[in-house]
C-alpha cells in the first residue's frame, strides 16, 4: 500500500505545509529550526516514510509554537494512514544512542495519549529547550489516536538522548504502520 498526504495548517502563531509518501524515503525539513529538523528527519527516515515539512513560527519568541504544532500536524497525518487499515497497529523498540538508551512502544488505538518518563541531562540543546521533546510528542499523540509510551532509561548527554527517542519512535511507527492482514481489534472496531 502506497498513499501520498498533504495538508497546510495555519496559525496565528505558525504555519505548516507537508506532504508525506508511505512508504517512502525522500525527506526535506525545513523548520527554522536545526535541532528540530534534525530529530524529525530521523524519526520519519527511521520509519521508512518520506517527508517534506516546510514550517515557521513565531520563533523569536521561542519553539514552543513551532514544535507543539509539527507534532499536532504529524500526528493527524499519519492518524489518516493508519484509518486506511491493513497495518499491524502495535510497535516498539530500545534503541540505544551511544551512552543513551531509549525504548518506545506505541499502538494506533485511536485513544491518543503521551506517557514520558527519564529526563534530559540539560535544559538546553542549542536554542532548543529540551522540554519541548515531550511537547512535541503529546501533541503528536493527542492528535494521531496513538498510545504512546517513551521511557529514557539511560542518559550521556541531551543530544543523544532526543536522538534515542525519535529513533525509537520512528523504529515503533515502522513497525505498527507495516502491512498486516490480522484484525486490528477484536471489537471489531478500531479508531
Amino acid at each position: 500500500m502506497r498513499m501520498k498526504k498533504e495538508t497546510l495548517r495555519r496559525t496565528n502563531e505558525t504555519e505548516i505545509e507537508v506532504s508525506l509518501e508511505f512508504p517512502g524515503k525522500d525527506r526535506k525539513i525545513a523548520t527554522g529550526c536545526g535541532f528540530l529538523a534534525h530529530m524529525v528527519d530521523l524519526m520519519f527516515s527511521r520509519a521508512g516514510i518520506g517527508i517534506c515539512l516546510k514550517a515557521r513560527g513565531d520563533t523569536e519568541v521561542d519553539f514552543h509554537h513551532l514544535t507543539e504544532d509539527i507534532g499536532i500536524v504529524l500526528g493527524q497525518m499519519l492518524k489518516d494512514i493508519a484509518k486506511e487499515g491493513g497495518i499491524a497497529r502495535y510497535g516498539w523498540c530500545i534503541l540505544p544512542m551511544d551512552g543513551s538508551l531509549a525504548r518506545v512502544a506505541l499502538d494506533f488505538s485511536g485513544r491518543g495519549g503521551a506517557y514520558f518518563s527519564g529526563s534530559f541531562p540539560s535544559e538546553k540543546c542549542g536554542s532548543f529547550d529540551m522540554e519541548l521533546v515531550p511537547e512535541f510528542f503529546r501533541g503528536f499523540a493527542r492528535e494521531g489516536g496513538i498510545t504512546l509510551h517513551i521511557a529514557l532509561l539511560e542518559t550521556d548527554n541531551s543530544h543523544h538522548a532526543a536522538e534515542a527517542v525519535f529513533k525509537a519512535v520512528g523504529m515503533a511507527l515502522g513497525q505498527a504502520l507495516s502491512p498486516s492482514d490480522r484484525a486490528p481489534s477484536t471489537k471489531g472496531l478500531w479508531l
